[in-house]
C-alpha cells in the first residue's frame, strides 16, 4: 500500500514539474515575442534611418576626377555608412526612375541633362537625425568651401521618421511592460501552486530540525533547472515561429540578425532562470514562516 502511495506521489510530481515547465515555457514564450517585437523594431528604425539621403552638388568646373577624389575622402569619415558618386547620367536616370514618364519629362529638358555630377551619401544611425544631418552638412560646407554648391536633403523627412519611430517604440514599449507584468505574475502563481503541494513536505523538514538553507537548496536548483529548461522550449517555439512566418508568409518576412537571436536568447535564459529563482525563494519563505495550522 505504501509503495502504491509512493508511486503516486511521485507521479503527481513529475506531473506537476511538467505541468509547471510547460506554463513557463509559454509564458516566456509570450515575453519572447514582445521582446522580438522590441528589437526588430529598434533594428528597423536602424534600417530606415540609415536608408536616409543627401546629396552634395558641386561647382560647375569641377569635373569627374576630383569629385572622386572628393568621394574617397568621404567614405574616411565617421558621419557616413554609404558614399557613392552620381554621374549626370546616373542621376537623370534616377530622377525618371522616381518621377515618371521619361519622354514626358526628356520635353521638359529639351534632351537635355540638367543634373550635375553629385556625391550622395547616406548617414550612419547616430547621425541621421535633424541636428546631426545639420552637422554633416556645415562639416562639409566648412571642408570644401570652394568646390561645393550646396547640400541638400530632406529634413522634414528625417524630422517625420525620427518622431514617427519614438512615439511609436513608446508605445510598443508601454504594451510590453504592461504584458511582461502580467507575464511575471503569472510564472510567479505557477511556482506558488507548484509549491503549495509540496508545504506538507517543506514544514515537515523544518520540523526534524533541517535549517531553511538545506531546505530551500533542492528546491531553488530546481527552480534554476526548470527556469532554464523552459526558457529553451520558449526559444524553440519562438525560432519554430520565425521559421514559419519566413517561409509561409513572404509579405511578413522578417529579418533578424544572429546578433539579435542572440540577445533575445540569452534574455530569455536569464528571466527564466531569474523569475522561477525569485518566485521559488519568496514561496519557499512563507511556507518556512507559517505554522502547521496555517497549512491547512
Amino acid at each position: 500500500m505504501s509503495s502504491e502511495i509512493e508511486k503516486y506521489s511521485k507521479r503527481g510530481l513529475r506531473t506537476s514539474y511538467i505541468s509547471t515547465v510547460i506554463g513557463i515555457s509559454l509564458v516566456l514564450f509570450l515575453i519572447g515575442l514582445i521582446l522580438g517585437g522590441v528589437l526588430g523594431i529598434t533594428d528597423f528604425q536602424r534600417q530606415a534611418k540609415e536608408n536616409l539621403f543627401g546629396d552634395v552638388f558641386f561647382q560647375e568646373r569641377m569635373n569627374e576626377s576630383d569629385i572622386k577624389q572628393i568621394e574617397i575622402e568621404l567614405k574616411k569619415w565617421p558621419e557616413f555608412k554609404v558614399v557613392k558618386y552620381m554621374s549626370p547620367d546616373a542621376a537623370i536616370a534616377v530622377f525618371y526612375e522616381n518621377q515618371g514618364e521619361k519622354k514626358e519629362l526628356d520635353e521638359i529638358f529639351e534632351g537635355e541633362n540638367p543634373l550635375p555630377p553629385s556625391i550622395t551619401f547616406s548617414p550612419k544611425e547616430e547621425f541621421a537625425t535633424k541636428e546631426g544631418m545639420r552637422k554633416i552638412k556645415d562639416k562639409l560646407l566648412k571642408a570644401y568651401p570652394n568646390q561645393l554648391i550646396d547640400v541638400s536633403y530632406n529634413e522634414a523627412n528625417i524630422e517625420s521618421i525620427n518622431l514617427g519611430f519614438k512615439q511609436f517604440v513608446f508605445l510598443v514599449l508601454s504594451i510590453a511592460a504592461i504584458l511582461i507584468v502580467i507575464a511575471i505574475a503569472m510564472i510567479n502563481n505557477t511556482i506558488r501552486l507548484a509549491l503549495y503541494s509540496r508545504r506538507f513536505t517543506i514544514k515537515t523538514m523544518q520540523l526534524v530540525g533541517a535549517k531553511a538553507t538545506f531546505i530551500r537548496k533542492p528546491f531553488l536548483l530546481q527552480a534554476i533547472l526548470q527556469g532554464l529548461v523552459s526558457a529553451i522550449l520558449g526559444i524553440a517555439l519562438l525560432v519554430t515561429l520565425f521559421y514559419a512566418i519566413q517561409n509561409y508568409f513572404d509579405e511578413l518576412a522578417i529579418t533578424y540578425s544572429a546578433t539579435l537571436f542572440v540577445i533575445l536568447g540569452a534574455s530569455l535564459i536569464f528571466l527564466g532562470v531569474f523569475i522561477t529563482f525569485i518566485s521559488t525563494w519568496l514561496a519557499l519563505n512563507k511556507y518556512l514562516k507559517m505554522k502547521i495550522d496555517d497549512l491547512y
